[in-house]
């Protein structure tokens, strides 16, 4: 598609121009809009796909979401840590740096969302929950203290920020841990939003700039008129264009305080080898997570889970036994074979996939858009994109 400037590098991909009336998709011939056509379909209404969708409107293209809501939705059961440190993966400094790009754009993304006029009183955490509260990474056994041990040789090699406190300036800090906590590891940067109301702003801001929705399912990607596609359907993906994603099941806990949170940051806790994580809401909600299963589309929560969540998240903060059990929900996390998303153009190029981001599609959401929508302006893909194109599992 024609574009009316490029986006600077490091910037997000808005501008004040139009968007062209000529899409070309790759090796094919340019194709002028009708003024009741859309340039661009997103298949997928979840937070990546409402965040392209929002920033494709905010470039001036007409955009329609094609959103079926399925059960087991990532975006509506997600935490919303935003974590590049400690959810990292520790063999992929591809996608640890890609989330780190990402992280650094939250905090302008989520004023945007809280404040799109610019003349709101709203603040992102009344707004969307946006939290700059750092993560605790704590272990409770020496063992544990050893996995702790390794993100902070991480931290170092890739200069994040981090502290290494005992356990004693740990329970200074937060005083509600258990006296078992030996060590823990300060992520200052890592910070925190609500997915759910994160979505609900997105809705909102792309309804504001023209994005109509759709809430009927895709069965066919070549049945959509638009000039281009952006699929964006998570673990669902695969079953509209041949992708390698697969269904991860997790389950998550939501408490809720009687007398408000007392813990104040997010805490990641290593718990004889166990991971489990504690994200507070200013609100008095405690999200508890997360399980892994491999079980395909199945988004029963499982007693079992049930119960190591509670235990594991009680070994690390007692007074949690004594909060409300609100809510056990389950979604499916899109993974690949390398966990790490999948971006840019498939096949004849008419169809741009955005999928695949495993754990962390809350955390990569503003790179996300901001990739995809410059390729789409620009006709041109982003050295990032190509590091994360699908075809490097072609074979």
């Amino acid at each position: 598609m024609s574009s009316s400037r490029p986006v600077a590098s490091g910037t997000s991909p808005r501008h004040d121009g139009r968007w062209g009336g000529l899409s070309r998709t790759a090796g094919g011939p340019a194709r002028r809009t009708g003024t009741d056509s859309t340039d661009v379909a997103v298949v997928g209404g979840g937070v990546i796909g409402s965040a392209i969708a929002w920033r494709l409107a905010q470039a001036g293209a007409t955009v329609t979401v094609h959103d079926s809501a399925d059960t087991g939705r990532a975006s509506t059961v997600a935490a919303g840590m935003l974590a590049p440190a400690s959810e990292a993966q520790l063999d992929n400094p591809e996608l640890l740096r890609l989330s780190i790009s990402s992280a650094i754009r939250w905090p302008e993304f989520a004023a945007e969302l809280a404040d799109p006029a610019g003349d709101a009183e709203l603040t992102p955490d009344d707004h969307i929950g946006y939290r700059a509260c750092g993560t605790l990474l704590v272990g409770m056994t020496a063992a544990d203290q050893a996995d702790i041990d390794r993100y902070r040789d991480l931290y170092d090699s890739e200069s994040i920020t981090a502290e290494a406190w005992d356990g004693e300036r740990c329970r200074a800090a937060e005083p509600l841990l258990s006296h078992r906590v030996r060590a823990g590891l300060f992520a200052p940067d890592d910070h925190q939003v609500d997915p759910r109301r994160t979505l609900a702003a997105l809705i909102a801001a792309g309804a504001e700039r023209g994005v109509r929705r759709v809430t009927e399912p895709v069965a066919d990607l070549s049945e959509l008129t638009a000039d281009r596609v952006v699929l964006a359907a998570g673990t669902w993906s695969g079953r509209l264009a041949r992708l390698p994603i697969r269904p991860v099941h997790g389950q998550v806990i939501r408490l809720r305080a009687p007398d408000g949170v007392a813990v104040t940051r997010s805490i990641r806790a290593v718990n004889r080898g166990r991971s489990v994580y504690l994200v507070p809401r200013s609100n008095g909600e405690v999200v508890i997570g997360a399980s892994s299963h491999e079980v395909g589309f199945d988004t029963a929560a499982r007693a079992g889970d049930t119960f190591a969540l509670l235990r594991d998240a009680i070994d690390v903060v007692p007074e949690l036994g004594e909060y409300r059990l609100i809510e056990t929900n389950v979604g499916l996390r899109p993974g690949t074979p390398d966990n790490a998303p999948l971006l840019g153009p498939i096949g004849d190029g008419r169809v741009v996939v955005a999928t695949g981001h495993y754990r962390n599609g809350i955390l990569l959401a503003p790179v996300t858009a901001d990739l995809i929508t410059r390729y789409l302006i620009t006709g041109s893909e982003p050295e990032r994109l190509r590091t994360f194109n699908a075809e490097r599992f072609a074979s």
